[in-house]
């Protein structure tokens, strides 16, 4: 006989059928009990959004790497969605929610429009690139943006008198220090290099600071506003380098952050504008002694993240303007010219 029948007469189950069920329900366990990997990975991936400024940098540097990139890990959770999916768990769904409610607490505000109309002052800054192949062009493009303050970065010395040629017709009002320049409408006083201590060393506590020279990498005016003074920095911190040795090297750019950050704390002007590019974005820690000073008009009054590096398809904001004492009312990345960095322009006013 295959079966047994029980006392009614009904066909009963065979012992086989049964051993083969419990195998079954022994390979397909509970969802809640599958994709435990998963389910390790999506609370890791919410808990470094959320302790992002808890993650070291005594290996690597590893921590600002992390906050140099940090938006993008937002694109591990449809990953893992979709691995969740795959293995029925769910564990692994629910374990999603962390990283999702962190990352739209971090950058949910920053995905729509926080632009308003007005604005007393257009500023814009632009890296236009030592390797730029048309300076003249470049020149034109931001003569024609409209900004009334202009900041530039990465002059080099045969390109400078082809920016002060382009740039002549719009801004009567110039200046440049170095390898960075600032070019106004209206009137420019007070301006001086901003030392960022590029030099360190016996040499540099020896000989005088003399931050006019063609390594100088920041300086600070004042332009004649309708509503008063603004104190306008420019700067160009060092680079930020990958290197499978010594992993994200960072040294000379935060040591310039810091110089910069105490340049800003002893500013006594009220209104303060900082251009430039700082090579890194401000979720890293390295720019706090400027982030607990001055406020991101992006992040203020911009649309979406504002990318700006590389130019072919940024995916980093490393260009920016920063305030203190006037209103972002608006916040944009210009049309791309033959820079690798995009430049960005702003409206604010009193």
């Amino acid at each position: 006989m295959d079966g047994v029948t029980d006392a009614a007469g009904t066909p009963g189950t065979t012992a086989g059928a049964i051993v083969r069920r419990v195998i079954r329900a022994g390979l397909r366990p509970d969802p809640w009990k599958r994709g435990p990997v998963l389910v390790a990975l999506a609370l890791l991936l919410g808990l470094t959004l959320l302790l992002h400024a808890s993650v070291p940098n005594r290996i690597g540097n590893l921590g600002s790497l992390v906050e140099t990139f940090l938006p993008w890990l937002g694109l591990c959770v449809p990953v893992l969605l979709t691995g969740a999916l795959w293995r029925r768990s769910a564990a692994a769904a629910v374990a999603l929610l962390l990283p999702v409610t962190v990352w739209l607490h971090l950058f949910g505000g920053l995905l729509g429009d926080r632009s308003r109309p007005g604005g007393d002052l257009t500023v814009a800054s632009h890296n236009v690139g030592a390797a730029n192949p048309d300076p003249a062009g470049t020149a034109r493009a931001l003569a024609a943006g409209g900004a009334d303050v202009l900041a530039l970065e990465e002059l080099t010395a045969q390109d400078r008198g082809t920016y002060e040629k382009g740039l002549a017709k719009a801004y009567p009002h110039h200046v440049v220090l170095g390898t960075v320049g600032l070019w106004s409408r209206l009137p420019l006083s007070d301006t001086r290099p901003v030392d960022l201590r590029t030099d360190v060393g016996p040499l540099a506590r020896t000989k005088p600071a003399d931050a006019t020279t063609a390594g100088n990498r920041a300086l600070r005016a004042t332009v004649a506003t309708d509503h008063g003074p603004l104190a306008v920095y420019v700067a160009h911190l060092g680079s930020a380098r990958v290197n499978p040795r010594s992993g994200f090297w960072t040294d000379s750019r935060d040591r310039n952050a810091r110089a910069l950050g105490e340049a800003v704390a002893a500013e006594p002007n009220e209104h303060v504008v900082l251009l430039g590019d700082l090579n890194g974005t401000l979720d890293d820690r390295a720019f706090d002694g400027l982030t607990t000073r001055l406020r991101s008009v992006q992040d203020t009054a911009g649309d979406g993240f504002g990318f700006t590096w590389p130019a072919s398809y940024p995916v980093a904001r490393i260009d920016h303007i920063l305030v203190r004492g006037v209103e972002p009312r608006s916040a944009r990345v210009l049309p791309s010219t033959g820079s690798d960095h995009l430049p960005v322009a702003a409206a604010v006013d009193w």
